[in-house]
Protein backbone atom coordinates (compact mmCIF):
# COMPACT_ATOMS: atom_id res chain seq x y z
CA UNK A 1 0.00 0.00 0.00
CA UNK A 2 1.40 3.60 -0.95
CA UNK A 3 1.37 6.33 1.34
CA UNK A 4 -1.47 8.35 -0.58
CA UNK A 5 -3.57 4.95 -0.31
CA UNK A 6 -2.49 4.49 3.24
CA UNK A 7 -3.36 8.43 3.87
CA UNK A 8 -6.80 8.12 2.10
CA UNK A 9 -7.63 4.72 4.45
CA UNK A 10 -6.63 6.95 7.58
CA UNK A 11 -8.97 9.52 6.11
CA UNK A 12 -12.01 7.05 6.05
CA UNK A 13 -11.30 5.94 9.57
CA UNK A 14 -10.26 9.23 11.47
CA UNK A 15 -12.79 11.14 13.56
CA UNK A 16 -13.76 14.70 13.20
CA UNK A 17 -11.39 16.82 14.47
CA UNK A 18 -13.42 19.71 16.48
CA UNK A 19 -12.21 21.29 19.15
CA UNK A 20 -13.86 22.96 22.43
CA UNK A 21 -16.91 25.26 21.40
CA UNK A 22 -15.97 27.70 23.49
CA UNK A 23 -12.86 28.70 21.52
CA UNK A 24 -14.13 31.57 19.90
CA UNK A 25 -12.18 33.98 16.67
CA UNK A 26 -11.25 36.53 19.01
CA UNK A 27 -9.15 34.04 21.39
CA UNK A 28 -5.74 35.11 19.64
CA UNK A 29 -5.39 34.57 16.23
CA UNK A 30 -1.56 34.24 16.32
CA UNK A 31 -0.44 33.70 19.67
CA UNK A 32 1.97 30.96 17.92
CA UNK A 33 3.90 28.68 20.38
CA UNK A 34 4.07 25.07 19.86
CA UNK A 35 4.84 23.63 16.60
CA UNK A 36 4.44 26.92 14.96
CA UNK A 37 7.32 28.17 16.67
CA UNK A 38 9.76 25.64 16.45
CA UNK A 39 9.13 25.37 12.62
CA UNK A 40 9.41 28.79 12.08
CA UNK A 41 13.04 28.34 13.34
CA UNK A 42 14.19 25.44 11.45
CA UNK A 43 16.38 24.81 8.09
CA UNK A 44 13.90 23.59 5.42
CA UNK A 45 14.82 20.02 3.53
CA UNK A 46 13.97 19.95 0.16
CA UNK A 47 14.32 16.50 -0.46
CA UNK A 48 11.82 15.51 2.60
CA UNK A 49 9.99 18.59 1.89
CA UNK A 50 8.93 16.39 -1.53
CA UNK A 51 8.68 13.26 0.75
CA UNK A 52 5.78 14.81 2.71
CA UNK A 53 4.28 16.74 0.00
CA UNK A 54 3.41 13.44 -1.66
CA UNK A 55 0.92 12.97 1.29
CA UNK A 56 -0.87 16.93 0.43
CA UNK A 57 -1.08 15.75 -3.51
CA UNK A 58 -3.60 13.27 -2.78
CA UNK A 59 -5.77 16.40 -2.70
CA UNK A 60 -3.86 19.13 -3.38
CA UNK A 61 -2.66 17.98 -6.25
CA UNK A 62 1.14 17.29 -7.37
CA UNK A 63 1.02 20.96 -8.45
CA UNK A 64 -0.63 22.30 -5.79
CA UNK A 65 -2.86 23.61 -7.70
CA UNK A 66 -6.01 22.61 -5.78
CA UNK A 67 -9.60 22.14 -8.09
CA UNK A 68 -11.51 25.48 -9.69
CA UNK A 69 -14.71 24.05 -7.85
CA UNK A 70 -12.89 25.05 -4.46
CA UNK A 71 -13.04 21.34 -2.97
CA UNK A 72 -9.28 22.26 -2.63
CA UNK A 73 -7.49 25.28 -2.24
CA UNK A 74 -4.67 26.20 -4.64
CA UNK A 75 -1.42 25.76 -2.10
CA UNK A 76 1.35 26.39 -4.55
CA UNK A 77 3.37 29.66 -3.94
CA UNK A 78 1.56 30.59 -0.33
CA UNK A 79 3.66 32.28 1.90
CA UNK A 80 5.80 29.28 3.69
CA UNK A 81 4.75 31.08 7.27
CA UNK A 82 1.50 30.99 6.49
CA UNK A 83 1.56 27.22 5.87
CA UNK A 84 3.47 26.74 8.92
CA UNK A 85 0.27 28.68 10.86
CA UNK A 86 -2.25 26.67 8.85
CA UNK A 87 -0.70 22.99 9.41
CA UNK A 88 0.89 23.65 13.13
CA UNK A 89 -3.14 25.15 14.11
CA UNK A 90 -4.80 22.37 12.19
CA UNK A 91 -2.62 19.67 14.39
CA UNK A 92 -3.41 21.71 17.34
CA UNK A 93 -7.07 21.86 16.81
CA UNK A 94 -7.06 25.71 16.78
CA UNK A 95 -8.58 25.48 13.11
CA UNK A 96 -11.33 22.72 12.28
CA UNK A 97 -10.53 21.00 9.25
CA UNK A 98 -11.24 17.43 10.05
CA UNK A 99 -10.94 16.40 5.92
CA UNK A 100 -7.42 17.68 6.66
CA UNK A 101 -6.78 16.40 9.85
CA UNK A 102 -5.80 12.76 9.43
CA UNK A 103 -3.23 13.96 6.62
CA UNK A 104 -1.55 16.43 8.75
CA UNK A 105 -0.96 14.09 12.17
CA UNK A 106 2.47 13.64 13.10
CA UNK A 107 2.42 10.02 12.75
CA UNK A 108 1.81 10.21 9.02
CA UNK A 109 3.63 13.38 7.77
CA UNK A 110 6.28 13.68 10.80
CA UNK A 111 6.90 16.51 13.14
CA UNK A 112 7.93 20.32 13.09
CA UNK A 113 11.04 19.57 10.59
CA UNK A 114 8.48 18.51 8.14
CA UNK A 115 6.20 21.31 8.51
CA UNK A 116 9.09 23.65 7.81
CA UNK A 117 10.29 21.36 5.00
CA UNK A 118 6.78 20.82 3.13
CA UNK A 119 5.92 24.66 4.23
CA UNK A 120 9.02 25.68 1.99
CA UNK A 121 8.16 22.92 -0.40
CA UNK A 122 4.81 24.06 -1.46
CA UNK A 123 5.92 28.04 -1.71
CA UNK A 124 8.89 27.54 -4.20
CA UNK A 125 5.79 25.71 -6.30
CA UNK A 126 4.12 28.10 -9.07
CA UNK A 127 1.17 28.90 -8.93
CA UNK A 128 -1.89 27.75 -11.10
CA UNK A 129 -1.71 29.95 -14.41
CA UNK A 130 -5.89 29.47 -14.50
CA UNK A 131 -7.83 29.85 -11.43
CA UNK A 132 -11.59 29.70 -10.85
CA UNK A 133 -13.41 32.96 -11.39
CA UNK A 134 -16.91 34.37 -10.28
CA UNK A 135 -19.42 35.92 -13.04
CA UNK A 136 -17.35 38.86 -13.56
CA UNK A 137 -20.24 40.72 -13.41
CA UNK A 138 -19.93 43.31 -10.38
CA UNK A 139 -15.61 43.89 -10.47
CA UNK A 140 -16.08 47.62 -10.21
CA UNK A 141 -17.57 47.43 -7.09
CA UNK A 142 -15.47 44.47 -6.00
CA UNK A 143 -12.21 46.47 -6.45
CA UNK A 144 -13.67 49.63 -4.32
CA UNK A 145 -14.91 46.88 -1.80
CA UNK A 146 -10.98 45.23 -1.98
CA UNK A 147 -9.90 49.07 -1.76
CA UNK A 148 -11.35 50.37 1.01
CA UNK A 149 -11.17 46.96 3.37
CA UNK A 150 -8.45 44.49 2.44
CA UNK A 151 -5.32 46.00 1.00
CA UNK A 152 -4.06 47.16 4.39
CA UNK A 153 -3.77 43.33 5.18
CA UNK A 154 -3.46 41.46 1.40
CA UNK A 155 -1.81 44.26 -0.09
CA UNK A 156 -2.26 46.08 -3.26
CA UNK A 157 -2.11 43.13 -5.27
CA UNK A 158 -3.46 40.32 -2.70
CA UNK A 159 0.23 39.63 -2.37
CA UNK A 160 -0.24 39.12 1.66
CA UNK A 161 2.90 39.16 4.30
CA UNK A 162 4.87 36.33 4.77
CA UNK A 163 6.52 38.15 8.06
CA UNK A 164 2.58 39.12 9.53
CA UNK A 165 0.89 35.46 8.55
CA UNK A 166 -1.06 37.23 6.00
CA UNK A 167 -1.53 35.05 3.19
CA UNK A 168 -1.43 35.46 -0.52
CA UNK A 169 -5.05 35.73 -1.90
CA UNK A 170 -4.53 36.67 -5.65
CA UNK A 171 -4.93 33.66 -7.75
CA UNK A 172 -7.08 31.53 -5.43
CA UNK A 173 -10.16 29.97 -6.53
CA UNK A 174 -12.82 31.64 -6.48
CA UNK A 175 -15.47 29.06 -4.95
CA UNK A 176 -12.80 28.50 -2.29
CA UNK A 177 -12.38 32.03 -1.49
CA UNK A 178 -16.30 32.39 -1.08
CA UNK A 179 -16.36 29.32 1.49
CA UNK A 180 -13.35 30.13 3.15
CA UNK A 181 -14.81 34.04 3.72
CA UNK A 182 -18.78 32.62 4.65
CA UNK A 183 -16.47 30.51 7.43
CA UNK A 184 -14.81 33.14 8.35
CA UNK A 185 -17.74 35.74 8.59
CA UNK A 186 -19.88 33.04 10.95
CA UNK A 187 -16.92 32.08 13.57
CA UNK A 188 -16.57 28.43 12.09
CA UNK A 189 -13.14 29.07 10.69
CA UNK A 190 -11.56 30.21 14.74
CA UNK A 191 -8.11 30.78 13.60
CA UNK A 192 -8.88 34.03 12.13
CA UNK A 193 -7.72 37.85 12.62
CA UNK A 194 -10.97 38.79 14.70
CA UNK A 195 -10.58 42.42 12.87
CA UNK A 196 -11.34 40.34 9.72
CA UNK A 197 -14.12 38.64 11.43
CA UNK A 198 -15.35 41.54 12.76
CA UNK A 199 -15.16 43.95 9.33
CA UNK A 200 -16.39 41.68 6.91
CA UNK A 201 -19.76 41.46 9.04
CA UNK A 202 -21.13 44.77 7.09
CA UNK A 203 -20.89 42.83 3.64
CA UNK A 204 -23.88 41.82 2.10
CA UNK A 205 -24.01 38.88 -0.08
CA UNK A 206 -23.54 40.75 -3.25
CA UNK A 207 -20.33 42.67 -1.67
CA UNK A 208 -18.68 39.19 -1.00
CA UNK A 209 -19.38 37.75 -4.38
CA UNK A 210 -18.11 40.71 -6.19
CA UNK A 211 -14.87 41.20 -3.78
CA UNK A 212 -13.72 37.63 -4.22
CA UNK A 213 -14.60 37.67 -7.74
CA UNK A 214 -12.16 40.12 -8.06
CA UNK A 215 -9.58 39.03 -5.61
CA UNK A 216 -9.76 35.38 -7.90
CA UNK A 217 -8.91 37.85 -10.92
CA UNK A 218 -5.91 39.13 -9.22
CA UNK A 219 -2.62 38.33 -10.91
CA UNK A 220 0.30 36.88 -9.14
CA UNK A 221 3.92 38.05 -10.26
CA UNK A 222 4.55 37.02 -13.61
CA UNK A 223 7.78 34.87 -12.44
CA UNK A 224 5.88 32.53 -9.59
CA UNK A 225 3.10 31.52 -11.95
CA UNK A 226 2.90 28.18 -13.85
CA UNK A 227 2.88 27.40 -17.45
CA UNK A 228 -0.79 25.70 -17.78
CA UNK A 229 1.30 22.46 -19.30
CA UNK A 230 3.26 22.33 -16.51
CA UNK A 231 3.75 18.82 -14.14
CA UNK A 232 5.74 18.38 -11.45
CA UNK A 233 8.91 16.90 -12.16
CA UNK A 234 9.27 15.48 -8.92
CA UNK A 235 7.28 13.14 -9.03
CA UNK A 236 8.10 12.07 -12.59
CA UNK A 237 8.29 8.22 -11.61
Amino acid sequence: MNRITLTAALLALAAPAFADEAHTPADGWNEGGGEQDEALTLTPDHENGIYTYEVCSACHGLNGWGLPDGTFPMISGQHPNVIIKQLADIRALNRDNPTMYPFALPQEIGGSQSIADVAAYISALPMNPEPGYGAGDNLELGAQLYADNCVKCHGENGEGDNAKFYPRIHGQHYNYLVRQYQWIKDGKRRNANPEMVAQIQKFTDADTEAVLDYVSRLAAPADLVGDPEWINPDYDW
